[in-house]
């Protein structure tokens, strides 16, 4: 913890002083994020940080394997889908982004069996993924790491087909006032990859330059 607070007291000296304007601004008239982001509760991967975004610019929803459950409005408690809900019906955001990432421990585990101590909730929680992890089992890769990869790109897959269970959702994308997207991003080798129709395809560094070659990981 004490941590913690020396890293919040770097952050009065420092951010706050040169972001107050930007904070009172968003005190005093609100957020309005025109993005939301449903991204995986891994401390290595920050959606603020990966897309350079300041403070009311990301609307970010975080959990187990950046999971979308499909739409089920019921008396069951659903924190992913009320976040969904606020960020498109309160907020109108423009963009919906599913952020997977590698070496994921959600998917490993939707792979390769659960990790004692994780019954009352994960478990379940992961069986929203059944059918993306039969996809990525389906296939063959090359080695456990490609299959790996293979199934956190079908998480980012099945998620956005999720996305369009919620009526509300499909109504705005088929009015052209939402887009979805899918994207993964590599821990070791901080490189983005947007899902594309031929599949995920590397971002380059700067507008028009071909990616380099090398891994994702």
């Amino acid at each position: 913890m004490d941590e913690l607070i020396a890293g919040y007291r770097r952050f009065r000296a420092g951010t706050w002083k040169r972001e107050r304007d930007r904070f009172e601004a968003l005190a005093e008239r609100g957020q309005r994020p025109r993005a939301l982001v449903v991204a995986c509760s891994d401390s290595r991967v920050d959606p603020q940080m990966v897309f350079s975004a300041a403070p009311g610019e990301l609307f970010v929803v975080r959990n187990v394997a950046n999971l979308v459950p499909p739409y089920q409005p019921d008396a069951a408690y659903h924190g992913t889908s009320a976040a969904l809900e606020f960020g498109v019906r309160v907020l109108g955001v423009e963009h919906i982004i599913v952020l997977g990432h590698a070496l994921c421990g959600g998917v490993r585990a939707m792979l390769e069996g659960m990790p004692p101590g994780t019954e009352d909730f994960v478990a379940p929680w992961m069986g929203i993924a059944r059918e993306a992890r039969a996809r990525a089992l389906r296939c063959e890769p090359a080695s456990d790491e490609a299959r790996q990869e293979m199934g956190e790109q079908e998480m980012v897959r099945l998620s956005l087909e999720n996305l369009m269970t919620f009526p509300w959702i499909r109504e705005a994308v088929e009015a052209g006032r939402l887009s979805l997207h899918g994207g993964h991003f590599g821990i070791g080798s901080g490189r983005l990859s947007m899902l594309g129709p031929d599949g995920f395809a590397p971002v380059g560094d700067a507008p028009g330059q071909r990616p380099l070659a090398g891994s994702n990981r």
